[in-house]
């Protein structure tokens, strides 16, 4: 069990890694390289308009933050993959996917509703919510997806549930499957 959840856990930082530096990067070029002010408008989504105000020490928090977001986008991809497989075996449509569905819970749910961040505008229009969908999906949904297949690939050829699986879990804690 503990190979399988070290296992697990490298898919999910490897993978939230991978999705954080591609979208950061993507972001970046998207704003003409102006790092201080990207960084500083993702930390104010979680301390407000103060952000703008503390130069690099705020833009060292969006960065973080925006690292832990996509470590926790690439978990929740994981702990998907190990019951639906299917998500391993095509993992460039299903990061597609995945990515959009991360772009429209973002942008439309999660950032209006819960960030600190003053004056953000969802985007509206068709061609706007397409383009970052399918960024969305290209430089965050297909690394995680990618990065899974490749550490979990093994496991789920073998037909051994991974250590994160419900499954798992409940006969880790002493609970049958059934109860688990």
């Amino acid at each position: 069990m503990k190979d399988e959840l070290r296992t697990s856990l490298r898919a999910i930082l490897w993978g939230g890694a991978a999705a954080g530096a591609a979208d950061i990067v993507s972001a970046l070029a998207n704003q003409k390289g102006r790092v201080l002010g990207v960084l500083q408008y993702i930390a104010s989504g979680l301390i407000g308009s103060f952000a703008f105000d503390g130069g690099w020490v705020t833009a060292a928090v969006g960065l973080a933050v925006h690292f832990g977001l996509t470590t926790i986008m690439a978990a929740l991809f994981v702990l998907a993959a190990q019951r639906w497989t299917v998500l391993l075996q095509k993992p460039w449509a299903a990061g597609l996917v995945y990515g959009a569905i991360l772009y429209a819970a973002m942008t439309h749910v999660i950032v209006p509703h819960l960030s600190a961040a003053q004056g953000w505008k969802t985007a509206e229009d068709f061609w706007s919510n397409l383009r970052g969908a399918m960024g969305h999906g290209f430089f965050v949904g297909v690394p995680i997806a990618c990065v899974a297949r490749h550490f979990l690939s093994g496991y789920q050829a073998a037909g051994v549930n991974t250590a994160l699986s419900g499954v798992s879990l409940g006969k880790n804690l002493g609970s049958s499957p059934a109860q688990g």
